[in-house]
């Protein structure tokens, strides 16, 4: 079955542009509280957002489907992806959803949705609610009397504060730690500096006045050169860049240099390896992830296990193979032994536990390896499949002819964007820049001959 709302992270799209409708987002509330229905219990939803003008119209929509499937819904209001993830089962609910585009800019948007163990859904369970999506439900859907109802639900920051710091030993604090956090005016803009400040920082906080277009506006975990300007400014020892709805992250050093989430799971791997508390030997991380990071982890008799892009893949195969480290070379970090998602606030206080036990500057602690040159480019087109014409994969083969085995070549759609991404690495900087400029170069000529 073809997809049609469902991409690598639940439905995302436009604000008010199918797939991202009101109409859309009802049938998704329909179609979801039928497909989680179980006992004879009153079934509930937890519904959480980020910061986004279209929220409203997304909340209010879902909530009208889960009601008329007979879900009672619990209002989280704006909270973070991996806080939606722990309610769903702190709550006992049946099923979790986050309203949010993640790092998108403020006009698109997004339904994320979630088990009620906490794990995103798997494909199967996303494809069979896609297929109620265009059929007729209504016989289905609750009596007068069965209805749903809805309420806000208060204290839902304060729990999820708790349950961030008691991922910290109990007698560790951060007193001394001059630590600026960049909230990318999203959903963790009040949870993530009460929660950093309660554990005894000095925090500078940016980018916390959320007004619904703000969110990701040059700022955030995609955009840490605001952040690297306020560590340096603020003399910090640390800077914390998150995203919109928080559940990724990145690290800038006291210098101002920004440290990716290849380095992050180096860090934390080596880390948790020595102290006994690494599960099966290695760590999760997806095609994107730096040579570095897999000969770093090589050097240290650990495996670094290879998934599709997308961090519910990377989880998936955590699950499936028993370890505990995984994420993106993006920020998503998943550390299974506390969350069901990635969690940029739970990472980051990973990383200032290193910081705290080694007493010694970001910038030689979260500095594991170095990169192998690696060039990422994104071309836009505007439809069709410019990867399956006969130029590009002419291309493509040609580029891993010159690479060989001291590179590695990755092509692939975003599930997001329309958006190709064109990703080489290799000990030569030349060939990567090179191989990458011709591929884009091919797939910018289809499009305009398109």
């Amino acid at each position: 079955m073809t997809r049609r709302y469902f991409g690598t992270d639940g439905i995302r799209g436009r604000a008010n542009k199918f797939p991202m409708t009101a109409e859309v987002a009802m049938k998704v509330g329909m179609a979801a509280g039928l497909s989680f229905q179980r006992g004879n219990h009153r079934h509930r939803v937890v519904l959480g957002k980020d910061t986004r003008l279209s929220g409203y119209m997304i909340e209010n929509a879902l909530v009208a489907g889960f009601c008329a499937a007979g879900m009672d819904v619990f209002l989280l209001g704006p909270i973070p992806t991996p806080a939606v993830a722990m309610l769903s089962r702190s709550l006992r609910a049946d099923i979790g959803v986050m309203i949010s585009a993640s790092h998108n800019p403020y006009y698109d948007n997004g339904i994320k949705l979630f088990g009620p163990d906490g794990y995103k859904l798997s494909d199967e369970i996303e494809m069979r609610i896609e297929a109620l999506l265009d059929q007729d439900v209504d016989i289905s859907l609750a009596d007068a009397d069965g209805l749903g109802r809805a309420k806000r639900v208060d204290g839902v920051h304060d729990r999820y504060i708790e349950f961030a710091k008691r991922t910290l030993p109990r007698s560790m604090s951060l007193a001394g730690l001059r630590i600026v956090v960049d909230c990318a005016n999203g959903a963790a803009y009040k949870v993530a500096p009460a929660a950093l400040w309660e554990l005894g920082a000095e925090v500078i906080t940016i980018n916390n006045e959320p007004n619904g277009f703000n969110i990701n506006e040059e700022c955030g975990s995609t955009h840490p050169v605001g952040l690297s300007k306020k560590v340096h400014e603020v003399r910090a020892d640390i800077g914390i860049a998150l995203d919109g709805d928080a559940d990724r992250m990145v690290i800038v050093d006291e210098n101002g240099a920004v440290v990716d989430g290849d380095q992050i799971m180096a860090l934390i791997a080596e880390s948790w390896h020595q102290s006994g508390r690494l599960a099966g030997g290695g760590v999760v991380a997806t095609v994107m992830s730096n040579l570095g990071l897999e000969r770093f982890l090589g050097d240290a008799g650990l495996q670094l296990h290879r998934t599709q892009v997308g961090d519910r893949y990377v989880v998936e195969h955590m699950r499936a193979h028993g370890l505990n480290v995984g994420g993106e070379q993006s920020g998503h970090i998943v550390l299974s032994d506390f969350s069901t998602t990635g969690d940029g606030l739970v990472s980051a206080l990973q990383v200032l536990a290193c910081i705290k036990r080694q007493n010694k500057p970001v910038s030689e602690i979260c500095k594991k390896f170095e990169p192998v040159p690696q060039l990422l480019k994104n071309v836009r087109f505007a439809g069709g499949k410019p990867l399956e014409t006969a130029p590009v994969k002419a291309a493509i083969e040609d580029a891993r002819n010159r690479l060989g085995k001291s590179g590695r070549l990755v092509i692939r759609p975003s599930g997001t964007e329309p958006l190709i991404r064109v990703m080489a690495e290799g000990d030569d900087q030349k060939l990567v820049e090179t191989v990458v400029n011709d591929i884009v170069d091919v797939i910018a000529d289809i499009k305009t001959a398109a």
